[in-house]
């Protein structure tokens, strides 16, 4: 008994070694080891990752050098209580006690549109400040000087001294359609340039109640504060628009945001830099939108038109004959839609020009010819 049990012990312990030394220098002969063909795998190159498809890489790239931050910063009195106002008080204690001063700032973006430091931004963005410093990518720093701004579209151009700077390349935004994916390049809430990606989402979008003309690109691509006067651009990197505004209940994206057009941009810029101003044409007139309700009081099947609700007296509209209660359906033979579309038509035209309106008075298509005068400022 005791032999067998040697001659088994020295068997298990030779099998033991065998399955140690197979397991070891060849697993793959073990029958519970899965067996299966070497799978050779093809890794892309880095430069054909470079140009993926669906990648914005080189869009990005070619717009972010373009777009600057923009720190503007504004002296303004301290609160204080109001026995420091008193003469009699600072008669005795002096002038250390008056008002203090302090500075605030606030950030936003901009776009290089000229190598001679042309800027575009936001009139929001600059509107309030007594310093402007531009923080370029490269991390080139200078101040900036306003050359002009126009509030009722929110655009501003500013200047810098800087060589060698990198200029942005102009789109054909007439040429944008809804659906187009765009970029908003900008420093949102100050954390640093940024880009998001969307697409349009409308455009011409009007009656916003944010600028007194408005003809927005609207887009669901991020846009978020520190963004205004940055730049929305095609999937080349060009220019289509200035990221202008947001709606939002929060203060941050909810998917709509607003930016200007570049065709309107060049021609604000355009007069801001020949000028320092824009200058516009001018009805003398208020005007509200057609409703329903009002179409049909005044017998007419079609809401399109803006109604005169006032006339200046010896304004550019009241010495051509137009009146209150007349509904103004044509300027030179474009279309009026609503007020927005009107006001937008005769901005455009040129002061002392004399054009032909038409106008539907007690049910009857009257045409009338008009001098354009110039708009006055608006602050």
């Amino acid at each position: 008994m005791y032999r067998l049990w040697l001659i088994f012990a020295q068997t298990a312990t030779i099998l033991l070694a065998i399955f140690f030394v197979v397991s070891t220098l060849r697993p793959e002969l073990l029958p519970w080891q899965p067996r299966g063909d070497i799978v050779t795998i093809k890794e892309a190159s880095p430069a054909a990752s470079m140009e993926m498809p669906d990648s914005f890489n080189i869009a990005a790239e070619r717009a972010m050098p373009s777009v600057v931050n923009i720190f503007t910063s504004k002296e303004v009195n301290a609160p204080s209580h109001p026995l420091l106002n008193d003469p009699m008080f600072q008669r005795f204690f002096g002038e250390r006690f008056e008002s203090k001063k302090r500075r605030t700032s606030s950030l936003g973006s901009g776009v290089i549109v000229s190598a001679d430091g042309y800027i575009l931004t936001n009139h929001h963005v600059v509107a309030a400040a007594d310093e402007v410093e531009i923080a370029l990518v490269d991390g080139r720093k200078a101040k900036a000087s306003i050359i002009g701004s126009d509030p009722e579209t929110d655009l501003a151009v500013l200047k810098i001294d800087i060589e060698d700077l990198p200029v942005i390349t102009f789109a054909q935004s007439e040429a944008a359609k809804v659906g187009d994916i765009v970029l908003a390049v900008g420093n949102p809430f100050g954390v640093g340039q940024s880009v998001t990606m969307g697409i349009i989402g409308a455009l011409g979008r009007s009656q916003v109640g944010i600028n007194t003309f408005e003809d927005f690109i609207q887009t669901d691509a991020a846009i978020n504060p520190g963004n205004s006067g940055g730049a929305l651009t095609d999937i080349a990197g060009n220019l289509i628009g200035i990221n202008t505004a947001i709606y939002s209940r929060t203060g941050g994206s909810l998917g709509i945001g607003f930016a200007i057009p570049i065709h309107v941009v060049k021609q604000i810029m355009e007069q801001i830099l020949h000028s320092g101003s824009v200058i516009r044409g001018w009805l003398g007139v208020s005007m509200q939108d057609m409703t329903q309700e009002l179409a049909e009081s005044f017998g007419l099947k079609t809401t399109t038109g803006a109604l005169i609700s006032s006339v200046l007296r010896e304004g550019p509209a009241d010495r051509a004959g137009i009146k209150p209660g007349d509904i103004l359906i044509a300027v030179e033979g474009d279309a009026v839609q609503n007020s927005s579309d009107l006001l937008n038509l005769v901005a455009a035209l040129s002061p002392g020009d004399t054009v032909a309106v038409t106008v539907i008075r007690d049910g009857v298509e009257k045409k009338l010819n008009v001098r354009a005068g110039v708009r006055p400022k608006q602050m």
